[in-house]
């Protein structure tokens, strides 16, 4: 029996991996804590070794071209989230939430885009059965995305007020709101919060509805990175779909980047002011898959041109992130010499 494409057993081994994998970093980072850059990177590389692991099995079980599928979408969602991670940055200062308490919040993000993902991939491949002209639509998507950030590249970087955004008047609408954090907490009880607001002598916002809980800043900061993340899909998932049509392939490839994003996260925080050309790969792959799209659907839909084998994108998109990489550590090395 065969489900998303792939038999009952690769299914089973993808979901039984990324359960147990949750229920491992929940009781690693179950205290709150400063996650160091030490931990952070040891993470990192144990979450990357599991994404290879899944990328073996796929090789070994249904060869070599789903393997390349698996890790061209794992990188380019990996890379693609670069960005994302650097506004969720911005999201935690303009909150000022402390250190100890960001993993907790991005925990929970993990949780709501893995969600959000699966019904962003079911939609998306769902809409290629209408035909080429869906793979042109996103194509135009992907390619508006690189000249957004293509054009933000050349304006100064301004701090953007989150009081205004659709998620932070959503929450206020609905929630009554406590005035400051509370430990780790994202709502308390309306009774705590009366008893609380009468010791400390301060007002809570909205204590007028009728919800039974009040919300935290540490739950608004969350759903604005929730919500911020569904914005973000919409540019990653048509770029990863561009890689392949199996659903397994995208969701896996998508999970295992997601997976690791949380102590990527800290690294990248760590090290954001040396990967000043990071950015600029982003958007070249993001060309290169528009391109990757627009090529599928003249060949689909037209019988023209060709179509880019699994093997070459995932060269192309390991190499462009090379690049990067390397850019960015001579600008960073160039500087510090000049100091």
């Amino acid at each position: 029996m065969e489900h998303l494409g792939f038999p009952t057993e690769t299914v089973v081994i993808f979901a039984v991996t990324v359960i147990l994998s949750l229920f491992l970093d929940l009781f690693a980072h179950k205290r709150d804590a400063d996650v160091t850059l030490k931990s952070a990177c040891l993470w990192t590389i144990f979450w990357i070794a599991v994404s290879i692991a899944f990328g073996i099995y796929l090789y070994i079980h249904h060869g070599s071209d789903m393997a390349s599928l698996f890790f061209t979408g794992y990188v380019l969602e990996k890379v693609l989230s670069v960005d994302n991670l650097f506004v969720i940055m911005a999201i935690f200062s303009w909150f000022s939430i402390p250190n100890e308490f960001r993993h907790r919040v991005l925990y929970w993000g993990v949780l709501g885009a893995i969600v959000f993902r699966a019904i962003f991939v079911a939609i998306g491949t769902g809409l290629l059965s209408f035909g080429p002209y869906v793979e042109l639509l996103f194509a135009a998507m992907v390619a508006y995305t690189g000249f957004v950030m293509l054009k933000k590249g050349d304006q100064e970087e301004e701090i953007e007020d989150y009081s205004s955004h659709i998620a932070y008047k959503g929450v206020k609408r609905i929630f009554p709101m406590w005035p400051r954090l509370h430990g780790h907490d994202f709502f308390i009880t309306r009774k705590h919060a009366t008893e609380e607001a009468s010791r400390l002598g301060i007002t809570v916002e909205g204590l007028g509805h009728k919800i039974p809980f009040v919300a935290t800043p540490l739950f608004l900061c969350l759903a604005v990175i929730e919500v911020s993340d569904v914005m973000f899909a919409f540019d990653s998932v048509p770029a990863v779909i561009a890689v392949s049509r199996e659903p397994l392939i995208i969701y896996s490839a998508m999970i295992f980047a997601i997976l690791g994003l949380r102590s990527l996260y800290f690294v990248l925080e760590a090290m954001s002011r040396y990967l000043v050309h990071l950015e600029k790969a982003v958007i070249v792959l993001l060309f290169f898959i528009a391109a990757k799209l627009l090529l599928s659907a003249l060949k689909h839909g037209f019988g023209i041109g060709f179509e880019l084998s699994p093997h070459f994108s995932l060269v192309v998109v390991l190499a462009v992130l090379a690049v990067g990489i390397i850019a960015s550590i001579i600008s960073a090395t160039q500087k510090k010499n000049q100091e």
